[in-house]
């Protein structure tokens, strides 16, 4: 393939072909410096480093298909993923006042619960320390990527604007895109929610790929444009893990699979099931499938499926065009 290029750091060589509420606002402006002032208070000091335990131990191993849904929830945002070995975490993000707060809803809302910290302090300096800390990679002697999949939340163009802005001062660390193709770093950003597709394919670079859906699968979008397709569980198929799964449904999950496979793109679906019992039987027929990302709140329990079930938990099924 003409238009090969190897790229840096000692990572995994890589090749590509070169391409490419206004009401809310008001509300935003309103309470954005208390929300600022009380997040700040709130993350001086920062969260801990990994578990010391877990790391002199060896233990954990890189988990491909890992994905940490809502991670900000758990009690130690991004750690406690690291901790079982997760590749890939998910954040919600708010633009509050020119910042990137991290929230399952609105942060200026009274029932919402008071947001942990900003995507900075919780997720991209947490993650460069890692990366620092072992030569290159978040896990150490990992050459594949750890994805940071961001949630927007707010208005488009506007977050998106400060995100590509908060991921270019991590650009060391970050996976880059540009029209020589991509540059493959430690931790690749995938956009998704309020998605500014326009906006994003008119860059010239980005820090951040597009998470597309199924109505984007086995189309012609580049996918070093759109490298995921992530979409609802419940809305594509009616199995939810009691009995046997519909032979109909197992061939349209293995079909949607291989055909993102066949383009270079990766698989993720939302809303599965988390009850015991059934979440584990939906896991199995994706990791049948190979299914790229499972999706789970419970981290312990998918790390050790995982370990007992995936036949090569630490190989990605597909890469940049592999």
């Amino acid at each position: 393939m003409e238009g090969k290029r190897p790229f840096y750091g000692g990572r995994r060589a890589v090749a590509v072909e070169s391409g490419s509420g206004a009401g809310a606002s008001r509300l935003i402006l309103a309470c954005g410096a208390l929300l600022l002032a009380f997040v700040i208070s709130i993350t001086v000091a920062g969260f801990s480093v990994r578990d010391a335990a877990s790391q002199e131990s060896g233990e954990v191993v890189p988990l491909e298909r890992a994905h940490a849904h809502n991670d900000y929830e758990h009690e130690r945002p991004l750690y406690d993923a690291l901790d079982h070995g997760f590749k890939s975490v998910e954040a919600d993000i708010w633009l509050v006042d020119g910042e990137l707060v991290v929230s399952h809803d609105a942060p200026w809302l009274l029932t919402t619960a008071p947001p942990k910290g900003t995507l900075e302090s919780l997720y991209l300096k947490p993650l460069r320390q890692e990366v620092k800390a072992n030569g290159g990679s978040v896990y150490e002697g990992d050459p594949d990527y750890f994805t940071l999949l961001i949630d927007i939340k707010s208005e488009d163009v506007a977050t998106y604007r400060v995100l590509h802005e908060q991921l270019r001062k991590y650009r060391a660390m970050m996976t880059k895109f540009s029209p020589d193709g991509v540059e493959d770093g430690a931790v690749t950003a995938i956009v998704s929610g309020n998605r500014p597709r326009a906006y994003m394919e008119a860059q010239r670079v980005r820090y951040a790929a597009y998470d597309g859906r199924l109505s984007d699968l086995g189309t012609s979008t580049d996918q070093t444009f759109v490298p995921l397709i992530s979409d609802n569980w419940t809305r594509n198929f009616t199995w939810q893990g009691v009995g046997p799964m519909p032979e109909t449904e197992r061939q349209k999950l293995h079909d949607i699979v291989d055909t993102a496979h066949a383009n270079g793109q990766r698989v993720r679906f939302w809303e599965t099931p988390e009850t015991p019992g059934a979440r584990e039987a939906v896991w199995q027929e994706l990791i049948a499938a190979k299914v790229d990302y499972i999706n789970t709140d419970h981290l312990a329990e998918l790390e050790a499926f995982l370990l007992a079930n995936d036949p090569q938990p630490t190989e990605p099924y597909v890469y940049w065009n592999n």
